[in-house]
């Protein structure tokens, strides 16, 4: 439980709110009260012929069932000590008032007819029960309100914090997480824990207020009475201790089936095309079917646990309280009033406590959220600015990598890789499918960390160097474009402060421009999802664009032209080709002829440099890249 308030409350925040919804909750439960105080003084009558006339034994009257016209003439004398011949309710009250143990009823009517005489005036107590009315209205109001908002507040503050977080790590992290997992703990666990809030402050501050207070004033009532109280609450306490546990790891349970749940979900709708083609869709529907049967299953265990709670808990505060009730009137000799208003009080004490079982199952599940989202808050980001990092503000000399190592897991995907980039230069990257190149553009801007080796730009090491600084120098062009729900302008500009001007001249070089103009509104197109109303190649262009309305002075392309038919690969080959000695260019391809006039060309295998130069030397110095570079014009022949 600490855990929930730690990660909600960490920097202090919603103080005023709190502290008014503990306000708001000690009132709701004033409120309560009052209503059972009203009611009793609504029952409240005189007393009736046999408790008025019954006779007095040490100093008490006597419950008795029948009374002899000896004794109403004895006590009538009593009453009407001056002799006026009638008697008044006044004097009925305060003899009564005399002989009778004062109880918190009597005691509180006394003191409200005192200020509002309610009693004697029919008005004035239709004037209170309506000041009740609406006090217990108003205190009910404002409790669910303040709740409802600190909810609001403190989901809306984990979600925030947990996308500022999760931005922070590294591609590492994505690799080892599904993105269905991620997305559900960010919306449906913030919103569990704020839950958990809620239930922790009802649980854990009004109802150890309400309880204290309404037994209180049972005792006032009747202490007697109140002993029961003391023999049913073990009763109670137990099936709640017993059902907590049960709960928290049926949570725990339901949470982790909803990540795989989300998951299967996730990969059926990015694969649909897979799907269909393989003709697959039994086979995704008995695993989204076996995942669907087991959170049915979790959830009906749950539901069981939820649902029990209440009728146990009830079954149990009935049973005393119709005791409370038959003890009060036969044994006490109670009046029906008293015994009205401490079976109210009675009720309303045991009412929080039929609710913690429920709310506690809320406080649970809030705690298995809480380590859920812990487990990703708590992570420390392995790629940090060292203290003191500088900011780079351009790019001055050469890029090199010099004897760098790396691998993912256990095997090395670079070993002792050196080369060297010279500023304007253009160098192609190439070499067989796992050779390492996609890993050599995504260390550069420090996406990972190497193991060993140095990475310099500008003769310093690139960890010298803060993150955004270095990522605001490159543009990159991935291999699989992505594509955001939002217009082709701001997918081009992507978040910069771009004239239209400027996100045409970007998309005239890419070559984008051609099918732009033929959207339905040019430019102000609404995109689909990740960009599927266009072709691969249009995503690419787009790409691209967004690469050169950058406007960086390293530009990284990744197998950038792989979509593309043979007319825009030459249109962008002319545009790589037009931003030679302005723009340092590091390109990775398959398609030899968009490299072939690059000042230089690094041939890999497995990790290592086997060849460095131009498409000449490497065609008599590199067999391998010779064998890539004949295949390649086989297969232009053939086409």
């Amino acid at each position: 439980m600490i855990k929930i308030f730690k990660i909600s409350f960490d920097k202090h925040v919603h103080t005023t709110l709190i502290v008014f919804i503990i306000l708001a909750m000690l009132l709701l439960t004033v409120a309560s009260q009052l209503e059972i105080l009203a009611l009793g003084i609504i029952t409240k009558k005189g007393p009736d012929i046999f408790e008025l006339f019954a006779p007095l034994k040490e100093g008490s009257l006597q419950k008795v069932d029948k009374i002899s016209l000896a004794e109403v003439h004895q006590r009538f004398e009593q009453l009407d000590s001056n002799h006026k011949g009638y008697i008044t309710s006044a004097e009925i009250d305060h003899f009564m008032a005399k002989l009778k143990n004062k109880n918190l009823l009597e005691e509180a009517t006394r003191r409200i007819n005192h200020i509002l005489p309610i009693k004697e005036n029919l008005s004035s107590l239709a004037l209170f029960l309506v000041f009740v009315a609406f006090f217990k209205a108003l205190t009910l109001f404002a409790h669910r309100f303040s709740t409802r908002v600190l909810a609001i507040r403190v989901s809306s503050k984990l979600r925030q914090q947990y996308f500022e977080h999760i931005q922070t790590l590294p591609l590492k992290f994505y690799h080892d997480h599904h993105i269905g997992s991620l997305s559900a703990r960010v919306v449906g666990d913030s919103s569990t824990i704020a839950e958990a809030i809620n239930a922790c402050l009802v649980n854990y501050l009004q109802t150890p207020f309400t309880v204290l207070t309404t037994l209180l004033m049972c005792f006032l009532t009747s202490w007697k009475l109140s002993l029961i109280i003391f023999i049913g609450f073990p009763l109670i306490v137990f099936p709640i201790i017993f059902l907590a546990k049960r709960v928290k790891r049926i949570s725990r349970q339901i949470q982790q089936n909803q990540e795989r749940f989300a998951s299967v979900i996730i990969d059926f709708l990015a694969g649909i095309q897979t799907v269909k083609l393989f003709g697959m869709e039994e086979f995704s529907l008995k695993k989204y079917k076996d995942q669907n049967q087991k959170m049915a299953a979790l959830e009906k265990k749950s539901a069981c646990y939820d649902l029990a709670s209440r009728p146990i808990i009830h079954t149990i505060g009935m049973f005393f309280l119709a005791t409370a009730l038959m003890y009060g009137l036969y044994v006490l000799h109670m009046s029906i009033p008293e015994v009205l208003f401490y079976c109210g009080l009675l009720y309303i004490f045991y009412e929080p406590i039929k609710k913690f079982a429920e709310e506690n199952s809320h406080i649970q599940r809030g705690i298995a959220a809480a380590e859920r989202m812990c487990e990703v808050l708590d992570l420390v980001p392995c790629i940090r600015d060292v203290d003191g990092a500088e900011t780079m503000a351009t790019f001055e000399d050469s890029i090199e990598f010099d004897n760098v190592w790396f691998r993912y897991e256990q095997d090395w995907v670079l070993k002792g890789l050196s080369f060297k980039v010279e500023k304007g230069t253009t160098v192609a990257i190439v070499g067989p499918t796992g050779a390492g190149k996609s890993t050599i553009v995504h260390l550069l801007p420090r996406l990972y960390n190497i193991q060993q080796g140095t990475i310099r730009i500008n003769n310093k090491s690139i960890t010298t160097f803060t993150q955004k600084s270095l990522r605001e120098l490159i543009a990159f062009v991935p291999q699989k474009p992505f594509l955001f729900l939002d217009t082709v302008a701001e997918n081009i500009s992507y978040g910069k402060n771009l004239s239209i001007q400027q996100i045409e001249n970007a998309a005239r070089k890419a070559y984008a421009e051609e099918f732009i103009l033929q959207l339905p509104k040019g430019y102000d197109t609404e995109l689909a999802e990740t960009g599927k109303n266009l072709s691969g190649g249009q995503q690419q262009r787009l790409a691209i664009a967004r690469a050169l309305a950058k406007d960086a002075p390293i530009l990284i392309m990744d197998e950038a032209t792989s979509a593309l038919d043979a007319s825009s690969e030459i249109h962008i080959k002319n545009a790589i080709h037009q931003l030679r000695g302005q723009v340092t260019q590091i390109i990775i391809a398959h398609r030899l002829s968009t490299i072939e006039d690059a000042d230089k060309i690094i041939y890999l295998e497995k990790g290592e440099k086997l060849a460095e130069g131009t498409k000449e030397e490497l065609l008599q110095n590199c067999p391998g890249f010779k064998k890539m570079w004949e295949h390649m014009y086989h297969a232009n022949q053939t086409s």
